[in-house]
């Protein structure tokens, strides 16, 4: 399996954000992680992602723990974070070359960015600083970023966020290409990036995993979303 949770349990102070959540992932499955605000979406992503760590539970990614091997995870994870940082001053290509230098060797570099800027269709605006971008472009760069590295499996918090309607098809494309050889586990609140994109749909209501289904055995996703979230 891709990644594994299991029994996953998180507290700020004496909130529960995450209560006992357990899944599975296999590999080149696209999964949407639902819920409203506060639901514990971003806090199970950063889990996953080694950013926090769980107060109870366990959960691997590619068998690597992130708990007791976190720089192996952040290896095999691409991730894009939800407020997308980004060293505004920096152009796309430096700054995709430094974030490439974090994860390969000095030599495949350049290539590494030239054909990540081509998956991405940075290419017209690859001569610019960051600052000079739009926020769709900016998301863009951001998912260039994660993905520099090929990583296995890739992490997505709200990837759609702030591009106007022609960059959200190329970008949703995209994702399907990536699904077919990578792991991806995305959050949105968008019920047609769900339809358009995932195999499979958590939803996780209160810190509780509520929904975990095949979206083909679902006749509306967004009517059973307003069910067990109401």
């Amino acid at each position: 399996m891709s990644i594994v949770a299991s029994h996953l349990t998180k507290f700020y102070g004496t909130q529960k954000a995450l209560n006992d959540v357990s899944f599975e992932i296999p590999k080149g499955q696209i999964v949407g992680l639902l819920g409203p605000n506060g639901a514990g979406k971003s806090t199970l992503m950063k889990i996953l992602t080694t950013y926090l760590p769980a107060d109870e539970g366990t959960a691997t990614v590619n068998e690597f723990s992130v708990e007791a091997e976190p720089l192996n995870v952040r290896k095999h994870i691409g991730y894009l974070p939800e407020n997308n940082p980004l060293y505004l001053d920096m152009y796309i290509r430096e700054y995709l070359a430094f974030s490439a230098s974090l994860y390969l060797p000095e030599s495949s570099i350049k290539s590494a960015v030239e054909e990540i800027i081509e998956k991405t269709l940075l290419t017209s605006e690859s001569h610019k600083t960051i600052g000079q971008l739009s926020k769709g472009f900016r998301q863009r760069v951001g998912l260039a970023a994660a993905l520099i590295h090929q990583p296995e499996v890739l992490i997505l918090d709200e990837p759609t966020t702030g591009l106007d309607p022609n960059q959200l098809l190329e970008i949703r494309q995209l994702i399907l290409e990536l699904g077919r050889e990578k792991t991806v586990l995305l959050s949105t609140h968008i019920m047609q990036e769900v339809d358009a994109l995932c195999d499979r749909v958590l939803i996780v209501h209160k810190g509780d995993l509520v929904v975990d289904t095949l979206k083909k055995d679902v006749d509306n996703i967004g009517d059973l979303f307003h069910e067990v979230t109401k």
